[in-house]
């Protein structure tokens, strides 16, 4: 067995074993280093760090660890905003108590499964729950669940879980919970509404804020395209054409554009496969296996699929336009790619209305390259603002050189002439000094 650094935490050897064995992972990243020994503790934390920074097992691993086989009741509660993303936490605890000797219980409980069928099973209480809000409320409501012994209880996604409707759901949950609580919260932002909720349930908590080394992963190239009044959806197409992806995602802002493009998309003869909240639980537990299967070369997903669902694979990442609620969603929407080292596009459709957008994009970091895409074949632009960039340095010239250039106290013939020359040297050497830095 490959020694890992994750030894030094003191964990189970099963544990251990999983990391090594199953997970394969042998050093602990910067938000596990700086949480796991503060849950051990049993403290409670608020976790702010972006997808893929290994927040998941810096709360599983603690919590497994503290798990004991003989309490048959439920001890540790996680919730999160999709059911796609509460399947993935329950697989990844399940990969790791697979290698526990002694029994650990564990449930996947979300929307969308027979309510009935899960109570009739909830005789033997687990000892671990994953699940949506929603669900595990009604269960606790119906007094099927009983989670009045829990130690531990994690909001994953805490922000996306506020702007789909579900913080009141978790409310609920917690308030049928212990006083002792250990409460785990995380989020890739702390917004003001989630203030009132993290102030009611944590008292001191230890707040971690890992901020990415970059925005957005080093291999992802962010190439800008400009509309100009065509047929995006065609545009769009020829683009996919062309690049051929391993697996490709095109983002809209609304199911019904993710609606129009998929189909457009689908009568070009494309195989594509859709995300939305619009689908049955069944389609979109169908679609993700068809998608993970890699079925389809073509996504088309609204920002459900940009926030903690794991696709993996993906090559090329396409805006069919900006993301207008936040623009936080530009980093998750990018961040489906170029994942675990390897590199990735992501094209971005504008106009002149996303100007403001951009900009504030630019100043997060993002280096976007200038490109169009006409008659099947990739162009190089020049920089999209370069015109705004030279009336501005053509602005500051003009100023220095007024500065500088001062009427004489005593007017001599021809003087506005030579100070119009003198003026136009120092705008020259203004320029020349610009170019120079740019």
């Amino acid at each position: 067995m490959e020694k890992t650094k994750f030894e030094r935490f003191s964990l189970k050897p099963f544990i251990i074993e999983a990391l090594s064995n199953e997970l394969k992972f042998f050093e602990p990243t910067e938000i596990q280093e700086r949480l796991i020994p503060s849950i051990l503790k049993g403290e409670s934390a608020i976790g702010q760090s972006q997808t893929g920074t290994g927040k998941t097992h810096a709360y599983l691993l603690p919590l497994l660890n503290k798990i004991d086989p003989d309490r048959k009741e439920v001890q540790v509660v996680i919730t999160a905003p999709t059911r796609e993303l509460a399947t993935q936490i329950y697989n990844e605890v399940v990969k790791v108590i697979a290698f526990s000797k002694e029994e650990i219980l564990a449930k996947c409980y979300i929307g969308g499964t027979d309510k009935q069928r899960t109570i009739d099973k909830l005789k033997t209480q687990p000892q671990i729950v994953v699940g949506t809000p929603g669900r595990i409320n009604d269960l606790v409501k119906e007094q099927a669940l009983i989670v009045n012994k829990v130690r531990t209880f994690v909001v994953d996604e805490a922000d996306l879980m506020l702007d789909m409707g579900f913080i009141k759901e978790v409310d609920m949950v917690a308030s049928q919970m212990p006083d002792n609580l250990q409460i785990l919260v995380f989020s890739a932002t702390i917004p003001e509404k989630l203030k009132p909720f993290l102030k009611k349930y944590l008292e001191n908590p230890k707040f971690t804020h890992v901020a990415p080394k970059q925005v957005t992963a080093a291999k992802i190239e962010h190439v800008l395209v400009p509309t100009r009044h065509r047929d995006k959806i065609k545009l769009v197409h020829d683009m996919l054409v062309k690049f051929n992806p391993f697996l490709a995602i095109v983002f809209t802002n609304t199911k019904k554009n993710a609606d129009e493009v998929a189909n457009a998309l689908l009568e070009k003869g494309l195989k594509v496969g859709r995300i939305h909240g619009d689908l049955s639980p069944r389609d979109r537990k169908k679609m993700m296996k068809q998608i993970n299967d890699l079925d389809f070369q073509y996504v088309v997903a609204t920002d459900l699929a940009a926030r903690g669902i794991d696709i993996k694979g993906v090559s090329h990442v396409i805006n069919y336009e900006i993301p207008t609620t936040e623009l936080d969603f530009y980093i998750h929407r990018v961040g489906r790619t170029a994942r675990a080292g390897s590199s990735g596009i992501a094209v971005t459709l504008f106009d002149s209305s996303d100007e403001d957008a951009l900009n504030k994009l630019e100043k997060l970091g993002i280096e976007f390259v200038n490109r169009d895409f006409v008659g099947g074949e990739w162009k190089d632009l020049d920089d999209r603002q370069r015109r705004q960039k030279r009336k501005r340095v053509a602005d500051e010239a003009d100023a220095l050189a007024k500065s500088i250039v001062q009427k004489p106290k005593k007017v001599k013939p021809g003087y506005k002439k030579k100070m119009t020359r003198e003026m136009d040297q120092i705008k020259k050497r203004k320029r020349r000094l610009d170019k120079k830095s740019r």
